[in-house]
């Protein structure tokens, strides 16, 4: 039984009380009964006027009540001229002022803290109450390549590849670096706010890729050019003389001739050999910007795959085509395009032993080219310095191939890959933005 009610129902039983009472008196009194009939006419207009009173701070709690409830903080009531009333909707206008500024300023922040999300060149996570992801930012999708709606409500440990054991190991506070297949170097941070009197944790992701191959670049640019620059004048002046001494070779009993001028020749070839060793860093070194054009990419795999088809054929690799059914057009520099699609192929044929099979796929949106051998795979722990400067895993490697696959690409703004998937396939992959 409401307030309300039981106000009604004790005015009544008092009217209806005071009424028998009036009743009696009647035939008893007839002054008392005029004036007790004069009493509950009082009585019920007091009554009437205290109800209004009573009733209309209710009513105006239960219509602010309601507001509050469909969260409407447009709703203010005007002063009645009652003062316990004006008091009570004063009170009401200033919560619900208050309400709406704070309303809107939690909307605004919310607005900010969005924006931020979605314009930051950092990957952010935000995780929920339970340690699961519950937003990733456009940056962070990007890098772990997932959508939201694949990983909402999971724990971390469902993010692809390496990213799914990294992140779950984080520390609150503890920056860890780690390397996603050789490529790209990440630095990533657990932190954490406040949020309803809990903490919110989240993780930021910086790249440091760029940075790290710029510092890369700089040192072995200085390097290479002070060694070139040594090595080719102290190669040109040492096979001056070395020609210079085949004119003594007549000097010479004859049968030692034949051992002398061989001896001289292989010191030319070796030195020989060492300038175009020193050439081909040098060559990594000045590396030109990409001249980009227009290419039809599918063209430029029949002319790689004329160029490889003998080797292909010396090892007996087969080659299996998988390209997309329309043209597929990038832009791109020809010569550097094709120079590590070559690269890439040749680094195939080279894992893979006699009777491989090299599968070159192309997809058209968006824009992808695949190339994948059934060699043995990458191993975990040479994965991680594929594309280190000058590593290499080959007897007489150089170490700059895949440099120079990384510094090309990287030029072009084009993302690329190279891991190992099921069944031990090797795939490169490279996405033409």
């Amino acid at each position: 039984m409401t307030l309300r009610t039981r106000f009604i129902l004790f005015a009544v039983i008092i009217h209806a009380v005071m009424a028998l009472i009036a009743a009696r008196l009647l035939t008893t009194d007839k002054v008392w009964f005029v004036a007790t009939e004069a009493l509950i006419i009082v009585s019920i207009f007091v009554t009437i006027n205290i109800y209004r009173s009573f009733v209309r701070p209710l009513d105006i709690i239960s219509a602010g009540i309601e507001s509050i409830r469909s969260k409407d903080f447009t709703v203010k009531f005007l002063p009645v001229g009652q003062r316990e009333v004006d008091q009570l909707v004063e009170v009401y206008n200033t919560m619900i002022d208050q309400l709406r500024q704070e309303r809107t300023l939690q909307a605004e922040k919310h607005y900010l803290l969005e924006q931020l999300l979605l314009a930051s060149p950092s990957g952010i996570i935000l995780l929920d109450f339970d340690l699961n992801i519950e937003n990733i930012n456009p940056a962070a999708s990007r890098w772990l390549n997932v959508n939201l709606a694949d990983c909402k409500e999971k724990p971390l440990w469902v993010l692809p590849n390496q990213w799914g054991t990294d992140l779950a190991d984080l520390t609150e506070g503890q920056a860890k670096l780690f390397n996603v297949n050789g490529i790209r170097l990440f630095k990533a941070q657990k932190a954490h706010f406040v949020d309803r009197g809990f903490p919110h944790y989240f993780i930021l992701i910086e790249e440091l890729t760029e940075e790290l191959v710029r510092q890369e670049k700089v040192a072995y640019e200085k390097i290479i050019r002070m060694m070139s620059h040594e090595v080719n004048n102290s190669i040109g002046a040492i096979n001056s003389i070395l020609q210079s001494f085949k004119h003594y070779t007549l000097q010479l009993e004859t049968d030692l001739q034949p051992d002398y001028e061989n001896a001289l020749q292989v010191c030319i070839d070796r030195n020989t050999q060492l300038a175009n060793f020193m050439g081909k860093f040098a060559g990594l070194v000045r590396l030109p910007l990409p001249h980009k054009q227009t290419l039809d990419l599918h063209a430029l795999l029949q002319h790689a795959y004329y160029l490889m088809r003998p080797l292909a054929e010396e090892r007996h690799i087969s080659w299996v085509w998988d390209l997309a059914a329309e043209p597929i057009s990038v832009q791109a520099d020809e010569q550097q395009l094709e120079q590590i699609i070559i690269n890439i192929i040749k680094n195939a044929f080279e894992a893979m032993e006699q009777e491989g099979q090299l599968l070159i796929k192309t997809i058209a949106q968006p824009p992808t080219l695949l190339i994948e051998d059934n060699g043995p795979g990458i191993p975990p722990e040479i994965r991680q310095q594929l594309f280190s400067p000058f590593f290499s895993t080959k007897k007489n490697g150089q170490g700059i191939g895949l440099m120079l696959i990384r510094d090309i690409l990287m030029n072009h703004g084009f993302p690329f890959s190279l891991e190992t998937v099921a069944d031990h396939r090797t795939v490169f992959t490279i996405r033409f933005n």
